[in-house]
C-alpha cells in the first residue's frame, strides 16, 4: 500500500475546528535550519512519521489522534520506568507539553533566572580555573571532538563522545561509582520538590555506593540518599549530576531537567546534615549539574534556602557557560572546569560520607 508522509502543516489542517473535542495544534512547525547549540526543538527528518490513511479522508479531532500527532511532531526519547498519565516525567514529555514546567515551579524549584547566587560564587569560580596537575589533552584531541560531535547525529552518539572526552574517570576508585540515564527510585514521593512528578532521571550521576558507608546504615536514616530502590550497588548521596541533548533537542529542556536533579541531590545532603546534628551555611552550593549538547557546556550551582513566606525553594544559578567547539582553547577549559567539578563532588561526598559515620559511632558509643 502506498505511505504518504504526512507534515504537520497537512495535519493541522485536517484538524476541522467543527469537530468534537477540540484543540488548538501547534501552530509553529519547526524551522529546518539549525544551529548544534541552539534551543530550536527541530524535527529530525529521518524520524517523521508516515500514515497509511488517504489524503481525503480527514483525521478526527479526538484526543487519541491529538496525541499521535504531538508524538509525531516531538519525537522525545522515552524514559525506562512507566508514569501514571497524571505525572509528568523529565523523560518521555517536552518539558513544554507536559506541565512539567509548572509543576516544579509550584514545588519551589527556582530557573537560573529567579535563582540569587550562592553565597560561595568566588570560590566555585576559584574552583573552575584552578590548574591541574595532568597536562592538557593535544590539539588533535580537539580536531576530532568537533569534528564527531558536529557529525553525531543523535543524543546517545553525543553522550558517548562527550564522556570519552570530558569527563574523568577514577579507575584507582572502586567505591566511586557513576550511573548513566537510572531513574530515582529511591527517592521518596512527598520529599516536598517532586510532588506530582516522576522520579528525577537524570543522564550522568556520579557518587559512592551505598557500601562505602558501612556500617552505617545510609538507607534507613538518610531520606533521599539511595537513589535507587532495592539496588545494593545504587550511587548514594552524590554531589554532581548531568544532562545531555542530542544535535535536536532543547537545551532549555536540559536546564529545566537539572533543576530538577539538582534540588534532589540538595534534598539528599541536607537530610544527611541534619542527621548529623549539622547543616550548610546560608547560601552554600555544594551541589552541581552540567547541561551539554556537545557544543555548549553549562554549568549551575544549587542550593536550598527559606523564601519570604518561609517556605523552603531550590535554587539553581547558572555559574559558566562555554563553546567547547569555538575553539582549542575553549575546550581546554571546558574539559578543566568539568573535571574540577568532579574532584569537587568527590571530595564532598567522601567528607559527607565520614561526617555521617562518625556520628553514627558516637551514637552507638552513648547507647542512643
Amino acid at each position: 500500500m502506498y505511505k504518504k508522509q504526512t507534515s504537520p502543516k497537512l495535519l493541522q489542517a485536517e484538524l476541522l475546528p467543527t469537530q468534537e473535542e477540540q484543540v488548538p495544534a501547534n501552530p509553529n512547525p519547526p524551522p529546518r535550519n539549525r544551529q548544534l547549540d541552539s534551543d530550536d526543538d527541530a524535527e529530525p527528518r529521518t524520524k517523521r512519521a508516515r500514515t497509511t490513511r488517504p489524503t481525503s479522508e480527514p483525521a478526527r479531532l479526538t484526543r487519541k489522534n491529538l496525541a499521535l500527532f504531538n508524538k509525531m511532531v516531538n519525537p522525545k526519547k522515552t524514559s525506562t520506568h512507566r508514569d501514571s498519565d497524571d505525572m509528568p516525567t523529565t523523560k518521555s514529555l517536552s518539558s513544554t507539553s507536559s506541565g512539567f514546567c509548572m509543576r516544579v515551579y509550584e514545588n519551589g524549584i527556582l530557573n537560573p533566572f529567579n535563582s540569587k547566587p550562592p553565597t560561595n560564587l568566588q570560590e566555585i569560580y576559584t574552583r573552575l580555573a584552578r590548574r591541574r596537575a595532568t597536562a592538557s589533552p593535544p590539539k588533535s584531541d580537539y580536531r576530532s571532538y568537533t569534528n564527531n560531535v558536529g557529525k553525531a547525529g543523535n543524543e546517545a552518539t553525543i553522550v558517548v563522545e562527550t564522556s570519552e572526552k570530558l569527563l574523568k574517570k577514577y579507575n584507582d576508585d572502586d567505591g566511586y561509582n557513576r550511573a548513566y540515564n537510572r531513574p530515582f527510585t529511591g527517592l521518596p514521593k512527598d520529599a516536598g520538590f517532586n510532588n506530582g512528578l516522576s522520579a528525577p532521571q537524570p543522564d550522568f550521576v556520579e557518587g559512592l555506593g551505598m557500601h562505602e558507608y558501612r556500617p552505617f546504615p545510609v538507607e534507613k536514616h538518610i531520606s533521599g540518599a539511595v537513589l535507587y530502590k532495592d539496588d545494593c550497588h545504587s550511587v548514594t548521596l552524590p554531589h554532581i549530576a548531568g544532562e545531555w541533548k542530542g544535535p535536536d533537542g532543547r537545551m532549555a529542556d536540559a536546564t529545566l531537567q537539572s533543576s530538577y536533579d539538582g534540588a534532589a541531590l540538595v534534598y539528599a545532603r541536607n537530610q544527611a546534615r541534619k542527621y548529623s546534628g549539622k547543616s550548610d551555611p546560608a547560601g552554600y552550593a555544594h551541589v552541581t549539574t552540567f547541561t551539554t549538547n556537545g557544543a555548549q557546556l553549562n554549568f549551575y550551582a544549587h542550593y536550598a534556602a527559606p523564601s519570604e513566606d518561609g517556605a523552603l525553594e531550590y535554587h539553581q544559578y547558572r555559574v559558566k557557560t562555554i563553546n567547547l567547539t569555538g575553539s582549542y582553547q575553549e575546550y581546554k577549559e571546558g574539559r578543566k572546569y568539568l573535571r574540577n567539578e568532579q574532584d569537587h563532588a568527590r571530595e564532598q561526598s567522601y567528607e559527607l560520607k565520614d561526617e555521617l559515620k562518625e556520628h553514627y559511632k558516637k551514637q552507638r558509643g552513648s547507647g542512643l
